[in-house]
């Protein structure tokens, strides 16, 4: 087990155990039970539907094989390699050079990428991009990002339900659990928040390094991440609330233009990616 594996398990575990936590102090026992069947629907949907919702956004259209023969040929070799079925590929009409994978599981998977990112990288970057994205699907990361994304929404969503019983009273003692609603309202979404953020980090770099096991050239990726970060800058995606959720899905992080601290990224620095990519030559 790689040490980005571990962390995910770890990750996961605190990030469940924090929704069980506020659903104790919101209801008790209760609160625990309604949280969990909360946390499966959203999970559930979140699984199922991820890959119509995300294209749908993007307005993605699906790769005319002939017009993207090379597409497809490199798609098809890598998805052997790494013995699972062909995924679908999409096209995305975008100048800023990016790509993704969705889908609920690898029979059912998506490969989207940008008309920018084949217009920038070379076909050998191109191959080290869709490596990377073949892992995310290997790596069942659609399924743990779906995961912590629902955790988290229902710990804010029991954060905005104790932040109105903090103001007209409830919870399991009236009298001394004032104190814990204000916590559970303010801390426990912010924690939650970043819980999340250090999973999609964690199955980054694990992506990274599958992909370019599976490629066999590391640094064929590693010049592609540095391509992709200079587009992200000169080209950054509009970002609203119906979009920024899917932030993670991405090879690089589509909405913003300026460098945030690494604890708020759904991804790693790009410079460290590169850096422990040439690493493994």
């Amino acid at each position: 087990m790689s040490n980005n594996q571990l962390k995910t398990i770890v990750f996961l575990g605190l990030l469940s155990g924090l929704l069980l936590a506020a659903g104790w102090l919101i209801g008790g026992t209760t609160g625990i039970t309604i949280g969990l069947g909360i946390a499966l629907v959203t999970n559930a949907g979140s699984y199922w539907f991820s890959d119509k919702i995300v294209l749908a956004l993007y307005r993605a259209k699906p790769a005319d094989e002939k017009e993207y023969k090379h597409i497809h040929q490199m798609v098809e070799e890598l998805a052997a390699k790494a013995r699972i079925p062909k995924p679908r590929i999409y096209i995305i009409n975008s100048p800023q050079a990016n790509a993704f994978a969705t889908g609920r599981n690898p029979e059912h998977a998506v490969v989207a990428c940008t008309t920018g990112i084949l217009q920038l990288l070379t076909k050998e970057e191109l191959r080290g991009v869709l490596g990377h994205e073949l892992s995310h699907i290997t790596n069942r990361d659609i399924l743990i990002s779906s995961v912590a994304a629902g955790i988290a929404a229902v710990i804010s969503y029991i954060a905005f339900v104790a932040r109105w019983a903090a103001i007209f009273g409830g919870g399991r003692d009236r009298e001394n659990n004032g104190l814990e609603l204000i916590v559970l309202a303010i801390v426990t979404p912010i924690i939650a928040t970043l819980l999340q953020l250090a999973i999609s980090r964690s199955r980054e770099y694990l992506a990274d390094s599958s992909g370019a096991k599976l490629t066999g050239h590391p640094e064929h990726l590693a010049t592609a991440l540095e391509k992709i970060s200079g587009s992200v800058h000169a080209h950054p995606l509009a970002a609203h609330a119906s979009t920024t959720a899917t932030a993670h899905l991405f090879i690089s992080n589509p909405f913003r233009a300026n460098a945030f601290l690494n604890l708020l990224s759904t991804h790693p620095p790009a410079q460290e990616r590169v850096r422990r990519l040439r690493a493994m030559r």
